[in-house]
C-alpha cells in the first residue's frame, strides 16, 4: 500500500492583520475569530545556510540582536527579511497563543504557525522563540534577548534555558 502524501495545511491569510505592538514593534493581530488547531500562516523566506545566515548577520547593526531568523531541522534557516510574510512579525512570549511545526511537504520542509488555543477578534498572536545559542547563557545574554511579553511566569528572557 503506498503511502499517502502529506499535504500543507489550508491558511485563510484574512484572518489576521499585521500592526504596531504594545509588545515590541509590529505584531500579528487576529481580525476574525480562530479554532484551536487551525493553522494560520506559513513562515515564509529565503532559505539559507547558517553560514551565509552569519555572514548577512546583523541585519539592522543598531539592533543587532534582532533577526528574521527561522532555524530548521535539517540545519538550514529561512530568513524571513527576504521572501517573508506577515508570519515574521509574530512576536515571542513565554505563555504563547501559537505553536510552530516543522512538516516535510515534496521533499522540502515548511513551517507554519497554529493556534494552541481558541483565538479572539483583536489578540495578538505570539509563539516561544525558544532561541538556542551555543555555549553558557550569560546574563548579557539574557540581557540582550529580553522578554517583554508580561506573562506571569515570565522567564525574562527569548532564550531558551533547558538544559542550560
Amino acid at each position: 500500500m503506498a503511502s499517502k502524501k502529506l499535504k500543507p495545511p489550508k491558511v485563510d491569510r484574512s484572518s489576521i492583520v499585521v500592526k504596531s505592538s504594545p509588545i515590541h514593534g509590529k505584531g500579528v493581530f487576529v481580525v476574525k475569530p480562530i479554532k484551536k488547531g487551525q493553522a494560520i500562516i506559513e513562515y515564509k523566506g529565503e532559505r539559507i545556510s547558517w553560514k551565509l545566515a552569519e555572514k548577512r548577520h546583523p541585519h539592522d547593526p543598531k539592533d543587532p540582536n534582532h533577526t528574521f531568523y527561522f532555524s530548521l531541522e535539517d540545519g538550514r534557516v529561512i530568513d524571513a527579511k527576504y521572501g517573508g510574510n506577515a508570519a515574521r512579525w509574530i512576536n515571542h512570549s513565554c505563555k504563547p497563543s501559537c505553536e510552530t511545526r516543522e512538516d516535510s511537504f515534496d521533499g522540502e520542509p515548511r513551517v507554519f504557525i497554529y493556534a494552541k488555543r481558541a483565538l479572539k477578534v483583536g489578540e495578538e498572536l505570539f509563539y516561544d522563540y525558544s532561541l538556542d545559542i551555543e555555549g553558557r547563557i550569560t546574563k548579557q545574554m539574557k540581557k540582550d534577548y529580553e522578554c517583554r511579553c508580561g506573562a506571569k511566569k515570565c522567564r525574562g528572557t527569548m532564550l531558551s534555558l533547558d538544559d542550560k
